[in-house]
């Protein structure tokens, strides 16, 4: 169905209450009459309220008004923020440099406005440590306190910690400032590029910014495989040390056997 309201010969009913073009009441009259009016007006005649008795029906450029609607719905979605709720996953015994590397992820996500959940991971024995997991989150919540505050405490769920941390900043402000910042910049290379040669200097400034953002993706893409790696690497190294405590376990065990025969 539809949702277009319906205008001039769609309007299927004896008679309306016509609004005039400046938004005075003219009354109840007869749809003919009312249909010579917009002609008169050279203006269309529109039905906003359809389920009234008798439907309400204002004398208005129906195009011009379309155009304003979609003008204003647009400006409503790009003011419109949507809550999202990043995760950063750390390991109790996480290396400084890639918690570094994290806290800024979370300094990123906690600026751009949103939520960010962090997640300890425990492995085989750090189970019996969460003590560990609950110090790193304090320590992480104290470094970024300027910028989020802590939403959802610190709670065991299974073999992880979660904790999820809130923006100062809300979503809306942090758009509009990044918008300001982003228009500060473009009128300061406007400034720059005034003369002959801002064509050649605007393509320049595109391709820097082009290749500082490869590079910013690929740093952090890098960054990510660092991270996983010494992820693994940590699990290889507990996987072995596991075993070789099983092993020494089962030579003492027919040690303790022998003596006691």
């Amino acid at each position: 169905m539809s949702t277009e309201p319906r205008i001039n010969d769609r309007i299927r009913v004896p008679e309306v209450r016509l609004v005039g073009p400046s938004g005075e009441q003219v009354g109840i009259v007869p749809l003919a009459k009312a249909l010579e009016l917009a002609q008169e007006y050279d203006l269309d005649l529109v039905e906003v309220a359809a389920t009234a008795r008798p439907p309400v029906c204002k004398l208005m450029d129906y195009g011009k008004f379309k155009y304003e609607s979609a003008m204003k719905a647009r400006e409503a979605r790009k003011n419109q923020a949507h809550t999202v709720i990043k995760e950063m996953k750390l390991r109790p015994k996480i290396d400084p440099h890639d918690y570094d590397t994290k806290k800024g992820h979370v300094v990123r996500f906690l600026k751009q406005g949103d939520k960010v959940k962090i997640t300890i991971m425990f492995r085989g024995r750090e189970q019996s440590r969460p003590e560990l997991g609950f110090r790193l989150l304090q320590r992480l919540a104290d470094d970024v306190q300027d910028l989020g505050f802590i939403e959802s405490s610190p709670k065991q769920d299974g073999r992880n910690m979660i904790m999820v941390l809130g923006p100062h900043k809300k979503k809306t402000e942090a758009m509009a400032e990044a918008r300001a910042i982003a228009d500060a910049r473009k009128a300061e290379r406007q400034g720059r590029n005034i003369g002959p040669d801002s064509a050649a200097d605007d393509d320049d400034d595109a391709a820097l910014e082009a290749e500082n953002a490869a590079a910013e993706a690929e740093a952090e893409a890098e960054a990510d495989e660092i991270d996983d790696d010494a992820d693994d690497n940590d699990e290889a190294a507990e996987a072995v040390v596991e075993a070789d405590v099983e092993a020494a376990a089962e030579v003492e065990q027919p040690a303790e056997a022998s003596q006691g025969a």
